[in-house]
């Protein structure tokens, strides 16, 4: 499997999870601007979307879209744990956890990253993010990660969205345990490895 990425973007989450579960896999560096890989390739011929995470298999298919590329992945090795049993409660628990922070959390940070946006459109979205924030501190109340004990995709999804508060300007300071969480998924192994391969820390 190849996948496509750029530093510290969304694809970080299914890096995460691609050293989690140990499946061999390749990496190639999207520059988002130019719509260029790395090797050169036009990357709108790969991902017609214009934009990564892409996981191209090993049969040649491109799957797209953070949240289905982890559920896909983890369900390559369910005995790692990282998504529980498809038709059961908790699957559908980790799918809200995933659609809440895709369409609610990762997408508010959108206006962020625009450079044209007006500063009173930037205060709205921070305050937005941060009622999120606050719905998500509440929720990891008393627990290790989203899904209580156990490290899910969800879990990878957050932490490389709550990433993004840091060069944003979000003061996580009213959030406790968001901060208690994403030192916790930052401590793991599989995190520190996808970090240091995207040059994001030493």
């Amino acid at each position: 499997m190849k996948l496509y990425y750029s530093p510290g973007a969304c694809s970080l989450s299914p890096h995460i999870v691609l050293n989690e579960l140990d499946l061999p896999y390749n990496l190639e560096k999207v520059d988002l601007k130019a719509h260029t890989t790395a090797s050169g390739v036009d990357f709108t011929t790969i991902n017609p979307k214009g934009y990564v995470p892409a996981l191209q298999l090993d049969g040649g298919e491109v799957l797209t879209e953070g949240p289905a590329i982890v559920q896909y992945l983890a369900d390559q090795k369910p005995a790692a744990g990282l998504l529980p049993a498809a038709g059961t409660l908790q699957r559908a628990r980790a799918q809200e956890w995933l659609h809440f922070i895709g369409t609610e959390l990762h997408k508010g940070f959108s206006p962020l990253f625009n450079p044209t946006t007006p500063e009173e459109v930037k205060a709205s979205a921070k305050a937005a993010i941060g009622k999120r924030l606050g719905f998500i501190d509440k929720a990891l109340a008393g627990r290790d990660y989203l899904m209580g004990e156990q490290f899910s995709v969800a879990d990878a999804y957050l932490f490389t969205i709550v990433n993004w508060t840091f060069p944003m300007g979000i003061d996580l300071a009213p959030y406790p345990t968001v901060q208690t969480f994403h030192k916790r998924v930052g401590a793991r192994p599989a995190v520190q490895r996808a970090m240091q391969a995207e040059g994001l820390i030493k």
